[in-house]
């Protein structure tokens, strides 16, 4: 089955203004797969959606919307409406503070819980719904290695990445009989603007050997039908897909006694 066939003919990228989440988009229209831009910033997202249509010629529609509001589902919905998404992409999801917990306003962590949790459940629970309806169809998380552990200057962010390991990981055996993919995929430190952007606040010089967004993009759509997690660079490079279906099988195998089918 072709690519578009499988995770198209609509795709939702959540965060896709800038970094990543404009390399998910170029990529997949590359493909043949229309694009759902959703962001804060409108100016960028029709930018990106003029070059989509104008040089892979595939329709992409856009959305101006703050996905740490408790709004952001709906409107997604709304912006989505009777089109068939086949693959859902929650992208947006970063740390712009880098900041001890206490050191901000609690609101500042509400809205980054919102923003990587809350809509992202919604938004799983329902385009996965319609796929394992129609049997296909896929769900890509964009982790992080914060999520493995916590540490400081990321309280709230490495909490909320363990969350998205887990989540995908439940999601990628429930669904997987049902034709449906599930994939988290664990970055480490990637070149994006926004991390330009936080450095030059810190008065930090930019480290070597990051990955590009369009490596990330590139590793995640390839890696999507061999889930659950994929952690292509950094120190969790070595960590392999195969051991954690082990474990998430094992974890599965040993509540079905409990739980049933």
């Amino acid at each position: 089955m072709k690519f578009s066939q499988k995770y198209g003919p609509w795709a939702v990228i959540a965060g896709a203004s800038e970094g990543t989440g404009r390399a998910f988009a170029l990529q997949l229209a590359e493909k043949g797969v229309n694009c759902i831009l959703i962001a804060r910033r409108e100016g960028p997202l029709e930018e990106l959606a003029e070059h989509i249509r104008s040089k892979h010629g595939v329709d992409c529609i856009t959305a101006s919307i703050d996905l740490s509001t408790p709004a952001a589902f709906d409107k997604i919905v709304e912006t989505v409406g009777s089109r068939e998404v086949g693959l859902y992409i929650s992208n947006a999801g970063a740390d712009p503070h880098a900041s001890h917990f206490l050191n901000r306003n609690v609101e500042t962590w509400i809205g980054l819980v919102s923003r990587n949790l809350l809509t992202t459940i919604r938004c799983c629970h329902h385009f996965g719904g319609l796929m394992r309806e129609r049997k296909r169809g896929g769900l890509l998380l964009v982790g992080s290695g914060a999520g493995f552990g916590g540490a400081p200057f990321m309280a709230t962010y490495s909490g909320v990445k363990a969350f998205d390991l887990c989540f995908s990981e439940s999601l990628w055996a429930e669904l997987r009989p049902h034709g449906v993919d599930v994939l988290c995929l664990v970055l480490s430190t990637t070149d994006t603007p926004a991390l330009h952007k936080l450095l030059d606040e810190k008065g930090t010089k930019v480290p070597a050997g990051l990955a590009s967004p369009e490596m990330v993009a590139k590793a995640g759509l390839s890696r999507l039908n061999r889930g659950p997690v994929y952690c292509p660079w950094g120190p969790w490079r070595g960590l392999r897909a195969a051991t954690r279906r082990l474990r998430v099988s094992a974890t599965g195998a040993l509540s079905k006694g409990v739980f049933g089918e």
